[in-house]
């Protein structure tokens, strides 16, 4: 119990120079997979023939593949063309590309929820497209793909370990480099659990906040 007590302080600044970088990765890849998200959805519900197709044969790639192999692929593609980039960088457009497939998916069904007479009775008032997007559609479609979003960067926060496979220092991997070293598996690992339990817990009491503002701000 002594040699626990008297470890625990390294132990918990190990696995908080991981969490650090995992929360890094996932705020990364959550805003990338976001902006990307858009613009694959706004390319889909073109009017064009080619570059929906190209978008639609791109979601259902990355919707169909684990994201380890994605994230391998990525990164070692990358070294094999001579582009090095630092393994953090790689982990967070790794897991984003996959992310951004998942999100467009999100924010399609999102947009095909709302009532096109709403549109189209703005359009006969004279509201221009911008303008309908602005106060009409994007309001709706975010209350809308809001708990799905939400669900989505849980599931990402806790994706962050798989980056590890790209030598990503972050908290799974600050972990098992501590477990070589000590093997004190059970207690670097239920450290570990509560970290990403705490993590889990704030991030979805911050996306309830949201959703009950945006309810109150829709009704």
């Amino acid at each position: 119990m002594e040699l626990l007590v008297s470890r625990l302080p390294y132990y918990l600044e190990m696995l908080g120079i991981g969490t650090a970088a995992t929360v890094i990765i996932a705020i990364g890849a959550f805003v990338f997979a976001v902006i990307l998200g858009l613009a694959l959805t706004m390319v889909r519900q073109s009017r064009g023939l080619v570059a929906p197709m190209l978008v639609t044969g791109y979601v259902e790639v990355f919707r169909n593949t684990p994201t380890l192999a994605q994230l391998l692929i990525i990164y070692f593609s990358l070294v094999q063309m001579g582009i090095f980039v630092p393994s953090l960088v790689a982990g967070i457009v790794g897991l984003g590309f996959g992310g951004a497939a998942a999100l467009s998916e999100v924010f399609r069904a999102s947009l095909l929820a709302i009532d096109k007479g709403q549109s189209e009775a703005a359009q006969s008032l004279g509201m221009r497209r911008v303008a309908r997007l602005r106060y009409i559609i994007v309001p709706q479609g975010a209350r809308i793909a809001l708990p799905s979003v939400s669900n989505y960067a849980i599931g990402l926060l806790k994706d962050t370990s798989l980056a590890s496979a790209v030598a990503v220092p972050e908290l799974a991997l600050r972990a098992r480099i501590l477990v070589a070293d000590t093997y004190d598996s059970t207690t670097i690992y239920l450290l570990v659990a509560f970290i990403y339990l705490t993590l889990s817990v704030s991030l979805s009491l911050l996306f309830s906040s949201l959703e009950r503002r945006a309810k109150w701000g829709l009704t």
